[in-house]
C-alpha cells in the first residue's frame, strides 16, 4: 500500500478536524460529550472480536483509538495534557506494573497478582464507579470464599440473599475462564433474536 498513513498522521488529522475551519460536530464535542462514544465504541471492539473478523477488528480498534486521540486534542486545548503525555505515562505505568518483567520480581502468578495489587495502591488513584457487572466481577478475584459460601452466607434481607446468588453465579462463570459480561451480552443477543413464541 502506497502513501500508507502513520500515527502521527492521525493526530495531525484530529487536530484539524478540531481547528476553527474543521468540523463542527468534532469542534463541539467535550470531555463529557464524548462518554457514551468511549463505551459504544469499546462494545463494538469486542462484538467485532467475537465475530472473528480480523478487518472488523481492525477497523473498530480504529474507532476506539479516535476516542483516546479526541480526548488527548481536547486536553491539548485546555492546556491539560498532550497524547505524549498519555504515551509517557502508559509506559510507565506498564513498566511499574511488571516488576517481574523489569526488575527481577517473582514470576508465578500469585506474586504477580498480589504486586500488581501492590502497586495500583500504592499509585493511590480513587476507584472508578464500574458498572455493577464488572465491580462484581473484580471482586470475587479477592474473595477468599467459595461461590457456595458466598451464596449461602447470612445476608440482612432477601434482596441481599438474591445478590449473594447472583454474586456466586458470575463467581462460577468467572472461575470457569469466561467472562461474564460478555456472556450476559451473548445470552441476551441470542434471545433477542428468537421470534416471539406464544406461550399456552
Amino acid at each position: 500500500m502506497t502513501d500508507r498513513k502513520t500515527f502521527s498522521d492521525l493526530v495531525k488529522l484530529i487536530a484539524q478536524l478540531r481547528a476553527p475551519d474543521g468540523c463542527p460536530w468534532d469542534r463541539a464535542q467535550t470531555h463529557v460529550s464524548l462518554r457514551p462514544y468511549v463505551l459504544e465504541e469499546a462494545h463494538e471492539v469486542i462484538a467485532a472480536i467475537d465475530q472473528g473478523d480480523p478487518s472488523s477488528l481492525a477497523d473498530e480498534l480504529g474507532d476506539l483509538l479516535l476516542q483516546v486521540l479526541l480526548h488527548s486534542q481536547i486536553a491539548v486545548e485546555n492546556g491539560e495534557f498532550t497524547i505524549e503525555d498519555v504515551i509517557d505515562g502508559l509506559v510507565r505505568k506498564l513498566i511499574r506494573r511488571h516488576p517481574h518483567v523489569f526488575a527481577g520480581a517473582p514470576s508465578d502468578l500469585d506474586s504477580i497478582n498480589r504486586m500488581w495489587d501492590e502497586v495500583k495502591r500504592k499509585e493511590g488513584r480513587s476507584k472508578a464507579q464500574l458498572p455493577t457487572l464488572l465491580t462484581a466481577r473484580k471482586l470475587v478475584d479477592h474473595l477468599p470464599s467459595s461461590p457456595q459460601e458466598i451464596e449461602d452466607s447470612d445476608y440482612l434481607d432477601d434482596e441481599a440473599q438474591a445478590g449473594g446468588m447472583v454474586l456466586a453465579t458470575i463467581a462460577r462463570v468467572w472461575g470457569s475462564g469466561i467472562d461474564p459480561e460478555i456472556a450476559l451480552r451473548k445470552a441476551i443477543l441470542h434471545f433477542s433474536d428468537k421470534p416471539n413464541e406464544v406461550k399456552h
